[in-house]
């Protein structure tokens, strides 16, 4: 397991560039509504393709370079919209139907692909080794994200409220929902066998 001090590689990239507009956030849940049909069906193919992966790995000790490319699309894709819904409501901006990284979009995720993944590891860290991370995404997300309540859609609310009323966003608060959603995908990225490393028990880069 991963214990240095050092930058776990996924890349989660989430900035306040504009401040949001004060009621807008109240009817994203509507606005969301076309991309959550998408990330059903991603979400879906994601799922297969990680079991055809599982036993690439297995067998090859690699994860198919393309499988991944989408499969991290699909990651990039949910962040994207979670940032401009209720995992961060950082932004108005809508998001963009793509796989694909956006420069010009204030929420991105990257992870770097491992050309070697452990054969032995890849039967045991998606869901033994990652028990004590599942505990702590399920305080952050509440078991099924916004709609139970997690702590990060509840940080991302009093987020909202205040700039209901004062029109800005608490940087402090704001911060903490980043890095509740950097932990979260950290683990996604572990347990759907992207990476070796273990993820770290913190919040922060470093």
């Amino acid at each position: 397991m991963t214990t240095e001090n050092k930058p776990y590689p996924v890349n989660l990239k989430g900035e306040l560039t504009e401040m949001p507009s004060r009621w807008i956030w109240i009817f994203k849940c509507i606005l969301v509504i076309p991309h959550i049909i998408c990330l059903i069906g991603l979400g879906i193919a994601f799922f297969f393709l990680s079991i055809i992966a599982f036993f690439s790995i297995v067998f090859t000790g690699k994860y198919p370079k393309g499988m991944f490319d989408f499969n991290v699309g699909v990651l990039r894709w949910g962040w994207r919209v979670g940032f401009y819904s209720y995992q961060a409501l950082g932004t108005d901006k809508y998001p963009p139907f793509s796989l694909a990284s956006d420069p010009n979009y204030p929420a991105d995720l990257d992870i770097p692909y491992q050309e070697k993944l452990s054969q032995g590891l890849v039967w045991i860290k998606w869901w033994l080794l990652a028990i004590p991370h599942y505990i702590i995404v399920a305080i952050f997300q509440g078991g099924a994200g916004w709609k139970r309540g997690g702590l990060t859609f509840i940080l991302a609310l009093f987020g909202a409220v205040a700039l209901l009323f004062t029109g800005k966003y608490p940087a402090e608060i704001f911060k903490l929902v980043i890095g509740m959603n950097r932990w979260v995908y950290r683990v996604m990225a572990y347990t759907s066998l992207m990476r070796d490393e273990y993820p770290p028990f913190r919040l922060w880069d470093n």
